[in-house]
């Protein structure tokens, strides 16, 4: 059975029913893949042919696939900090935008949360760049509310931008962790040099983990995949010779109770402490259970 959405959209019963009982669901080629997510592919392309440009980096960028796998990897083997020029400039790309706040976006939202106010968190989108190797970037496990805040009803959106092979580090989710509730977190860089979100760990989060199975699921441009705020995931380990390439955001409910007394106010892309917005999700690290 199937629910007939704005946009002629189709989105399976099964799909409401997966979001509610393991935290997550997928649904495929939800976007179309020329329309939606090609611009933001010439888009992309277009700055690697300019940044290649500007630093003389001599790498391919006719074709998206060209300077988003040759191209952008050819920039950062010679100054890494270009990549961070990179990463701040394609989140304004049009294109991408468009993408974010899609009418259908709002429809699948209060599919998933009837009766919620849907907002965009300012902030939380962007298009992630996970480089092969790079400890330092990779979002270990996490909820996502501590570092978004906002509303505890929130549901984050993930869409690839190239397709997703095993070796590229598939985002790893934990079926029904959302049970959980809402996880403390304490603050560590891992001797990695972590900062900001990646700073962030859960409370025993290996034995939160140890009661869910894991599912990785495989992704080509226009699927996509819906999480709970608060269940649990991490990007998987980039072991391949290419960036994975993967567009996130996030809508919140500004009916949720808990949004509407902290005034939905962000967290670490907003610059504040979410300690000292709910400083009951702080704990000083792993504690006996």
């Amino acid at each position: 059975m199937q629910c007939m959405m704005q946009n002629e959209v189709l989105i399976p019963a099964s799909a409401k029913e997966d979001f509610i009982t393991k935290g997550y669901t997928m649904l495929p080629q939800f976007y179309d893949a020329q329309r939606d997510v090609a611009p933001i592919q010439e888009g992309i392309r277009v700055i690697l042919e300019l940044m290649c440009r500007k630093y003389n980096v001599d790498a391919p960028t006719d074709t998206s696939w060209n300077a988003m796998t040759k191209a952008y990897p050819a920039l950062i083997a010679r100054n890494r900090a270009w990549g961070g020029e990179v990463y701040d400039a394609v989140k304004q790309i049009p294109a991408f935008m468009q993408l974010v706040t899609k009418t259908v976006n709002q429809t699948v939202f209060q599919h998933m949360r009837p009766g919620s106010i849907p907002g965009i968190a300012a902030g939380g989108y962007g298009i992630r760049i996970d480089n092969p190797g790079e400890e330092k970037f990779r979002a270990q496990w996490h909820q996502e509310f501590p570092s978004q805040l906002r509303s505890l009803d929130g549901i984050v959106f993930w869409t690839p931008l190239l397709p997703v092979t095993p070796d590229m580090g598939p985002v790893q989710i934990a079926e029904g962790s959302h049970a959980e509730g809402l996880i403390p977190v304490y603050r560590d860089d891992a001797g990695l040099g972590k900062t900001g979100a990646y700073a962030l760990f859960m409370d025993k989060c290996d034995a939160r983990l140890a009661k869910y199975e894991t599912v990785a699921p495989l992704t080509q441009p226009g699927d996509l995949i819906l999480m709970d705020f608060l269940t649990m995931h991490q990007g998987g380990h980039n072991v391949s010779a290419m960036p994975r390439w993967s567009v996130q955001f996030r809508y919140f409910n500004f009916a949720d109770p808990l949004g509407t007394r902290i005034g939905w106010v962000g967290s670490f892309a907003a610059g504040v402490d979410f300690s000292k917005v709910l400083p009951e999700l702080v704990t000083d690290g792993e504690v006996e259970a």
